[in-house]
């Protein structure tokens, strides 16, 4: 037996194809689970052959997900400790503390 073709569509420029309607589906809220996403989450993918995978995501400790607007002045996590660092040290009585406990 053989099996049918599958039709390939390509498109341009990330366009989204014509039978993607988006304008009548209701409930579709950007950033829904913006909030959870940066907390803990978990994902459940439920296979053909009737099992299911479950995965819990979470930020490591020290780990903090930085907002969208900030993020291109902080390239890497080296150009926010230097950030950080540099307002400790504006902080009165503040950089004495940080630099005995918190070596760079």
């Amino acid at each position: 037996m053989k099996k049918g073709g599958s039709k390939r569509v390509t498109t341009t420029d990330d366009d989204m194809l014509s039978e993607y309607d988006f304008s009548r589906m209701a409930g579709g809220v950007r950033g829904k689970y913006y909030k959870a996403m940066r907390e803990e989450y978990t994902v459940r993918i439920h296979k053909q052959d009737g099992t299911t995978v479950v995965q819990n995501f979470k930020l490591e400790d020290g780990a903090v997900m930085l907002d969208r607007d900030v993020r291109p002045y902080f390239p890497d996590s080296e150009a926010v400790n230097k950030a950080l660092r540099g307002l400790i040290s504006l902080a009165p009585g503040e950089s004495a503390d940080c630099a005995r406990c918190c070596p760079p």
